[in-house]
């Protein structure tokens, strides 16, 4: 089964976010936990978990992806953000308890200056302490455009943070296309390559997502730009042959492209139309 969604705003409730991704043809979608450029979040309303997840199971959804807030950053210098980090992500699994099935998704954070192999640690310790909380939820480390001194790019620096965790079980990755194009992996042209590589560095079965979206930039810019399903540099063809990967073809795909429903509406139909069923 083809299961793809997008990005919806949490601000309407869980239920009717299901009912909007319904809407457009959708049978996942992705939502930040809370205020993706602040820390405050909804209260919680166990009615409208439990009916989310009645529309989830009576419509066939793929596992939902919750993404934490951007403010995190896991590995700052300041011990004081890496804290605040801490507490957020703990919180946003308590949260998540009332959708086992969700994905949580993270950024892997920036070292600001500490360089990439502190960073690596760190962001490892502070994952290391959420983990002990022994959370029900699939937690995802998510690969970057490489940019600044973001870690993440590289899946070497994926795969360390995840050994420093011990490879549990409840650890595994999120690619996003424009990330991994933007840092220099050419799904384009040797998409089999990537995989490969993947597989090799860090195993295509701690992949549990992608974030589909086109790139406004070249290959190798470094630059997290998303653009609509082919109108960027990547291409309509190079996403309909990742799709349709027999690698990647049974995973959640979201949609983080500068759209609103009716262009989420319009590309899913559009990707729906190019996948192989057989």
């Amino acid at each position: 089964m083809f299961s793809i969604g997008c990005h919806l705003s949490v601000s309407k409730g869980m239920y009717r976010m299901g009912q909007d991704a319904l809407s457009i043809g959708a049978t996942t979608f992705q939502f930040f936990t809370r205020n993706p450029r602040g820390g405050s979040a909804r209260e919680i309303d166990p009615d409208d978990f439990a009916a989310l997840r009645t529309l989830m199971t009576e419509n066939g959804f793929a596992p939902v992806i919750a993404h934490a807030p951007y403010t995190l950053n896991p590995c700052a210098r300041d011990e004081r953000l890496r804290e605040f980090a801490c507490e957020t992500m703990c919180d946003d699994l308590k949260r998540l308890s009332l959708l086992p099935d969700a994905l949580y998704n993270f950024h892997p954070g920036s070292h600001v200056g500490q360089g990439v192999q502190e960073g690596i640690a760190l962001t490892a310790a502070l994952l290391r302490r959420v983990l002990e909380t022994e959370p029900e939820t699939m937690i995802l480390l998510e690969t970057m455009s490489g940019r600044g001194s973001e870690i993440g790019g590289r899946f070497e620096e994926i795969r360390d943070i995840l050994d420093l965790c011990g490879n549990h079980p409840k650890t595994g990755v999120c690619l996003d296309t424009c990330h991994v194009w933007a840092v220099g992996y050419d799904i384009v042209d040797r998409l089999d390559d990537v995989l490969e590589t993947f597989d090799k560095v860090i195993g295509l079965s701690r992949l549990h997502a992608i974030h589909l979206n086109d790139s406004m930039t070249p290959f190798g810019s470094r630059k997290d730009r998303h653009a609509k399903i082919g109108e960027g540099t990547i291409g309509m063809d190079a996403l309909v042959r990742l799709v349709n990967h027999p690698c990647l073809r049974h995973l959640p795909f979201c949609l983080e492209t500068p759209n609103e429903l009716p262009g989420y509406a319009d590309e899913i139909a559009m990707l729906k139309a190019r996948f192989q069923s057989s």
